[in-house]
């Protein structure tokens, strides 16, 4: 088991940043989702141990975050939401100063810095001072010292922000490749789940300090049923009446457009809503079917929360 938490809430004076919070990980590349406040980052800080939870248990590896704590951080790279970079140093000075301080020789540090530099693409810019990075070359100078002491767990906190779109989607091809290739286990803190929906293969959706789901993302789009984009010309609220009372969730889009949605798990054919059109005198002139996307799953639960 790579992850074990059992319970546990943690209080911010009357706050609650986590609520009974229970859930295990197995591996693999995870996506933590949910909205500002739903305690993300506080939980990455409780699997590091620099948080303490008022009850319940927390263990990474099988160790106890609150009693050895020093030992799941020598396992864990951490890449912080924050910006935690030294101002003065360059890149494989930092780089090596943090492999350093996971107990690396300081030869070793500084050979093991090279490599992760030009892994993470920044191998020309490596003696630059990082006063003069952009935001996108210190978020990889931030991965690239979480992963000096190849570290069996990777903790990343909205790694790509800052990033314009073509660094956003290099940072996260190089986070598919550390859990698929590499063999790292990863769990990637986002508000944007088109990013994790590209780089990971479970999810674990926050809000108010608990889970509110947790599966693999293929799993959770399928369990949605079949989804089809329809557009109309006519009386939509008679179709959408008439949709309804066959059990389709329908979400009313501009243009005419409609998102409907089957609740069942069997696949419908494309002339049942034809039929339906014509039985309610509306002209169907556009259908096709559409795959959900993550986006669809957690604004279902979002939703669903919030009543």
């Amino acid at each position: 088991m790579l992850i074990e938490i059992k319970n546990v809430s943690l209080f911010f004076g009357t706050t609650a940043a986590l609520d009974n919070l229970s859930l295990e990980v197995q591996g693999g590349a995870v996506g933590l989702l949910g909205p500002n406040g739903a305690g993300k980052s506080t939980l990455l800080k409780t699997l590091l141990g620099f948080v303490q939870p008022n009850q319940g248990t927390a263990a990474v590896f099988g160790l106890d975050v609150q009693k050895e704590p020093l030992g799941i951080r020598r396992q864990v790279g951490y890449m912080p939401e924050d910006e935690c970079l030294i101002l003065g140093m360059n890149a494989v000075q930092l780089v090596a100063y943090a492999g350093e301080l996971c107990g690396m020789p300081r030869r070793d540090a500084m050979q093991r810095a090279h490599e992760v530099l030009y892994y993470v693409g920044l191998d020309e810019e490596r003696y630059r001072t990082i006063d003069g990075y952009s935001a996108g070359m210190k978020q990889r100078v931030k991965l690239a010292q979480a992963l000096i002491h190849d570290p069996k767990l990777l903790l990343l906190d909205e790694p790509t922000n800052g990033m314009d779109t073509s660094g956003r989607e290099e940072m996260l091809e190089l986070v598919k490749d550390i859990s698929s290739d590499k063999g790292i286990n990863v769990i990637l803190s986002s508000h944007l789940l088109p990013d994790v929906e590209f780089a990971c293969h479970e999810i674990i959706a926050l809000s108010h300090g608990s889970v509110v789901i947790q599966g693999q993302i293929e799993s959770l789009k399928k369990d949605k049923g079949q989804a089809f984009d329809l557009r109309i010309v006519g009386d939509s609220e008679t179709y959408i009446a008439a949709l309804e009372r066959q059990n389709y969730q329908v979400e009313v889009r501009p243009g005419n457009h409609l998102r409907v949605t089957s609740e069942s798990q069997e696949a419908t054919g494309t002339k049942f809503f034809f039929k339906l059109a014509y039985d309610t005198g509306v002209q169907l002139r556009q259908l096709r079917e559409v795959s959900h996307s993550l986006e669809d799953v957690f604004a279902e639960v979002m939703s669903v929360d919030a009543q």
